[in-house]
């Protein structure tokens, strides 16, 4: 029983990552980052703050879920 609703958890946050990073936009800075012509501080800091910014802290925390569930799944059962 218990294996069955950790099994859940895991199509449900692997599902979700899926989801969550095709949402998210592309980093098109490329080469052109080296060359000096990467974003202020500023912008950044406002990228934070934006729903780019949360789909990122989004992203990262279903990651680590993922990852924690997937070693769960493996050395449990």
């Amino acid at each position: 029983m218990l294996k069955a609703i950790v099994m859940i958890i895991f199509l449900i946050v692997s599902l979700s990552l899926s989801g969550i990073i095709l949402l998210q936009e592309g980093k098109s800075a490329g080469l052109g980052s080296i060359a000096g012509m990467a974003d202020s501080y500023w912008s950044n800091q406002a990228q934070r703050r934006s729903m780019e910014g949360n789909l990122s802290k989004i992203t990262t925390i279903l990651a680590i879920l993922f990852l924690l569930l997937a070693l769960v799944l493996n050395i449990v059962w």
